[in-house]
């Protein structure tokens, strides 16, 4: 039987796996990218990601985007110390 506080414990671990396998998935993604791609409210993404920024587990930078000469805030993050896998096909040669 779970208690109400190890549920919400146990949904909010959920949702902080889910923001890194989506920065694990993608490299780098905006917060609202994150909140769209997971289902999950803009504000709960906001808390989650700002708690893994804390304990280094994801880098945050915050940018400003122009849309339709509009400027938009917004924070973009990635997984720290995580390099995404190579593109397949084939790769230039080195030049020596």
């Amino acid at each position: 039987m779970l208690i109400l506080g190890d549920k919400r414990s146990e949904m909010a671990q959920n949702v902080s796996m889910d923001v890194l396998e989506c920065l694990k998935k993608y490299g780098q993604r905006l917060d609202s990218e994150i909140a769209e791609e997971t289902g999950v409210a803009l504000a709960t993404v906001r808390e989650r990601l700002a708690a893994l920024a804390t304990s280094g587990a994801v880098i945050a930078c915050k940018i400003t985007r122009f849309e339709n000469g509009r400027a938009v805030d917004a924070c973009l993050y990635r997984a720290s110390g995580y390099f995404p896998p190579p593109a397949p096909g084939r790769k230039p040669k080195p030049t020596s």
